[in-house]
């Protein structure tokens, strides 16, 4: 998102604007809170997430302007009267929003924000706050497992190309290095993040060049202290022979080769046979680099099965989320007009008032248990998740630098028991209600 320009409203569902005129012909302008969470099914294989979206978030809500020409799109429309959308120029969002702090830890059915505004503009914010705190937090929740299947090895995201549109592939950028990655291959979100960006070769230069041995070569030569061959065009194990020949070459002349990378194949034996080729050599410092359909699960088959892989290239499945593509990541009204209100509908039953999540730790930190309570409530030996981020539409507390990010989800998950790590049927993160917000009907 651009921090130098407004931020149109229209980015939601035609219902949110169709309601705001609604709210306004009936008088009703009364304060609402809504609270955003993600809502935990059977389904849902995730045993944890990760706090994701929020300065973009924040930033959108602090920006938002209908533009001159986004009102003539609505006249357009002919389904608003002219008297509504003059007044949408006007508009700004002026309400209080509470949330968990970006890269906490978090869990199925707890408030990662809440949202306090007049309930025209609470209302009108629903679908721009579930899709870009939806989309980051799900993308850095698949992020951190991959990188705890990876057991300490280097990730980078390589899912650009796959990424569903140019603002997905810098969130994806984004959620991935704050979830620990060690960097991009997308250079536009290393320019505007600050995050180190990596890359290699393709099959395309090799067959361009003419073979395995002349590709090696040209591109040692343009680049002699960042190497690292595509070595699988064509025979796997030839390539590695011939990224051993120029690696002694390039020694000769001061230069070492950084790693060779495998793109397809059996990931696990070949990894295997070409560590023993570079170890013969004398090229035990060379890395193997892995970069094919990997995800935490294909990570954790490699790494289970012995494979002798340094470091991986982490793409489409990353980039979409492939086995969770979407979080059921929901926006429901809490509070209006000072009373507390909640949906009874069957299967989707919600929480009335406004609300504070409350987490337990052991004397080492680790966490224990989370209370869902009041948001005015005290509940001693915890700590507040939720803090005030908005205050009367403006920010009131500077985003965190990205390194701030990396090491509070890197503490974050520590204090998590192993338990709930599991890639498959982990264990569930024990929640209950405080008895003052049981209470609330």
């Amino acid at each position: 998102m651009n921090r130098d320009e407004t931020f149109s409203p229209l980015f939601t569902d035609l219902y949110e604007l169709t309601m705001m005129l609604a709210y306004g012909e009936n008088h009703l302008a009364a304060k609402a809170t809504f609270s955003l969470y993600i809502r935990g099914s059977e389904w849902l294989n995730r045993g944890f997430f990760v706090a994701a979206g929020l300065e973009d978030a924040l930033y959108g809500l602090e920006r938002m302007r209908f533009s001159p020409t986004d009102m003539d799109y609505l006249q357009s429309l002919n389904l608003f009267p002219e008297e509504f959308i003059r007044s949408l120029s006007e508009f700004r969002f002026t309400g209080d929003v509470w949330a968990m702090p970006e890269g906490t830890i978090c869990f199925a059915d707890e408030p990662l924000m809440e949202v306090t505004a007049p309930i025209a503009e609470a209302q009108l914010v629903e679908t721009f706050l579930i899709n870009t705190l939806g989309f980051q937090t799900n993308i850095a929740t698949k992020a951190l497992r991959c990188m705890h299947a990876a057991k300490g090895r280097p990730l980078v995201d390589f899912s650009l190309r796959r990424a569903q549109g140019l603002d997905a592939g810098m969130q994806v950028a984004r959620s991935a290095y704050i979830a620990g990655f060690t960097g991009t291959s997308n250079v536009l979100a290393g320019k505007k993040y600050g995050i180190p960006v990596s890359g290699t070769m393709a099959h395309s230069f090799v067959l361009a060049l003419g073979g395995d041995v002349e590709a090696f070569q040209a591109y040692a030569r343009s680049f002699p202290g960042n190497c690292i061959f595509l070595i699988d065009t064509h025979d796997v194990f030839e390539g590695a022979r011939s990224a051993v020949n120029v690696a002694l070459n390039m020694a000769k002349e001061g230069h070492l080769l950084k790693g060779v990378r495998i793109d397809s194949g059996e990931m696990v034996e070949t990894s295997k046979m070409i560590r023993g080729i570079l170890d013969e050599a004398g090229l035990g410092q060379v890395q193997i680099i892995a970069t094919s359909g990997f995800d935490e699960f294909e990570i954790d088959k490699a790494l289970s099965g012995g494979a002798a892989i340094d470091a991986f290239g982490v793409g489409t499945k990353l980039g979409v989320s492939a086995d969770t593509p979407y979080l059921d990541m929901v926006y429901k009204l809490a509070r209006f007009d000072d009373r507390d209100v909640r949906k009874t509908s069957p299967g989707k039953i919600t929480l009335a008032g406004e609300k504070q999540v409350f987490r337990k730790t052991d004397r080492t930190g680790r966490y224990v248990a989370d209370i869902l309570g009041t948001r005015n409530e005290t509940i001693d030996e915890t700590e507040p998740l939720l803090i005030k981020v908005m205050e009367n539409g403006l920010l009131i507390l500077a985003p965190p630098a990205l390194q701030e990010l990396r090491e509070r989800i890197r503490t974050g998950f520590s204090n998590l028991d192993d338990g709930y790590k599991h890639l498959d049927h982990s264990d569930k993160y024990p929640i209950r209600l405080s008895r003052r917000l049981s209470e609330i009907q």
